[in-house]
């Protein structure tokens, strides 16, 4: 990816907001499948920007300057960026992000940073202490808190 790849300056985009599908790492649950579970939900298609299957794969799913639909109230000033997973055999939350997966949302999370960089990266429940939820199931503001200081050097 280069620099200014997803860039659009027609909203201030102040969060990168990392999620997880909520699905057992042991099953698929493939873009179409999201696109369905998204659509069943009364929205009009996937509410996250970014998409990212466990083989790594990166899919685009809204462009960045449209408005997401992936956390109420955050919608309007954020990016929202979605693992498959999340969900261990058990149906417990747990960080089942494979390689592929890690090496895709940190070079995406690299190329939004220069695109956006006052925004701040965090997960979904890191939000507001009212959200009851585990994901994305790690703790994205600390994990990627060297990837703030090192895009903010340059």
């Amino acid at each position: 990816m280069t620099a200014g790849c997803f860039y659009q300056n027609y909203r201030e985009v102040r969060l990168l907001i990392i999620h997880c599908s909520a699905t057992r790492y042991d099953r698929d649950f493939p873009v179409e499948a999201l696109r369905a579970s998204h659509k069943a939900r009364g929205f009009a298609d996937i509410g996250y920007h970014f998409y990212i299957t466990r083989d790594g794969y990166l899919h685009r799913c809204r462009p960045v300057n449209q408005i997401g639909a992936h956390a109420a109230g955050w919608n309007d000033r954020s990016i929202g960026i979605c693992y498959e997973g999340g969900l261990d055999e058990a149906g417990t939350p747990s960080d089942t992000r494979t390689y592929a997966q890690k090496c895709s949302l940190l070079d995406l999370l690299r190329q939004l940073r220069r695109d956006y960089p006052e925004a701040k990266i965090v997960g979904h429940c890191q939000l507001s202490p009212y959200i009851r939820k585990a994901c994305p199931c790690f703790d994205a503001r600390e994990e990627y808190a060297g990837l703030e200081e090192e895009v903010s050097r340059k």
